[in-house]
Formats: structure tokens, sequence, C-alpha cells
């Protein structure tokens, strides 16, 4: 339980920056990727910093597909292996459906706050079509690198996630 709330310390603080600044800092990411590898190789031993590296590398090719496909900042993968090393593999599952969960509500909350939901799953259909097209190539508008796409600060639903891990098992 100590290291899945040490997760959430790490997302919920990543969430505030998210929110203020539209970033995630590398001060925060890395130090909690080698806390994570530490408080694991204190608490559990050799094999549970095998678990620590696994699950950061495991939360961090998830969201690194999404980042290659022009879907999520650096920032949001970062933060994935960060809150991957704090936890390990146990409440990795968890965390990452509860997630996915998150941010899909997230994102439909927010486009249709700002009256943009019929659009947004247009946009969703658009790129799922692309995805099937050429792979996981960048959308030619609809990425995160065009200023005018819905931002969604992606770490509170990482925040969520790691909640419903450390609240669920």
């Amino acid at each position: 339980m100590i290291y899945t709330a040490a997760a959430l310390a790490c997302a919920l603080i990543g969430s505030t920056y998210d929110l203020r600044e539209h970033r995630i800092p590398n001060l925060l990411t890395g130090p909690a990727i080698l806390a994570g590898l530490l408080l694991h190789g204190l608490l559990g031993g050799w094999g549970q910093v095998g678990s620590s590296l696994l699950a950061g590398a495991i939360g961090g090719a998830v969201f690194l597909l999404f980042y290659f496909a022009g879907g999520m900042g650096a920032g949001d993968v970062k933060l994935m292996i960060a809150v991957g090393c704090l936890m390990g593999l146990a409440p990795l599952r968890t965390m990452l459906l509860a997630t996915a969960v998150a941010g899909a509500v997230y994102g439909a909350v927010i486009a249709a706050r700002r009256g943009q939901l019929r659009q947004t799953l247009a946009n969703v259909a658009s790129i799922l079509a692309h995805r099937g097209r050429e792979g996981l190539t960048p959308h030619p508008s609809l990425n995160v690198a065009n200023p005018a796409t819905l931002r969604l600060p992606f770490a509170l639903p990482i925040a969520l996630g790691c909640a419903a891990a450390l609240w669920g098992g």
C-alpha cells in the first residue's frame, strides 16, 4: 500500500503542475523514478527493484505509443514511468485501466463543457480511421503539436488511476 500511496502523491503533484502550467517537470519525474527504485529496494530487495523497473517500463511503453501517435506529451509518459516505478507490478493493471476510463470520461466532460462533444467524437473517429491507414503516425491536424486542438491535462486521470489502485486493493 505504501508503494501505491507514493505513486498517488507523485501523480497529484504532477496533476497540479499539469493543470497550472500545462507541463510536468523532469524535476518531479526523474527523482520519483529513482525514489521508486530505492523504496522497492529498501523494503523488498532486488526482486522488488525488478518489479519496479518492469512496472515503469510497461506503463511507459503504453503511454509511449500515444506519444508517438501524437496524442500526448512526453511529460505524461515520464509521469507514467515514475508512477509505475513507485507502485510496482501488482496494482499496475488496475491503475492503467482506471486511468484509461478516467481519461475518457474527463475528455468527454471537457469537450461537453466547451460545447465540442460532437466535434470531439468526430475527431476520435477520424483519428481511428487514420490509425487504420497509417499506423502510429500522428494525424496531420489532430495531434498535440496543433495548438488549436482540445487539450487534456492527463496527469489528473493518472492520479485518479492511482487512487483507484490504492482503494481497490
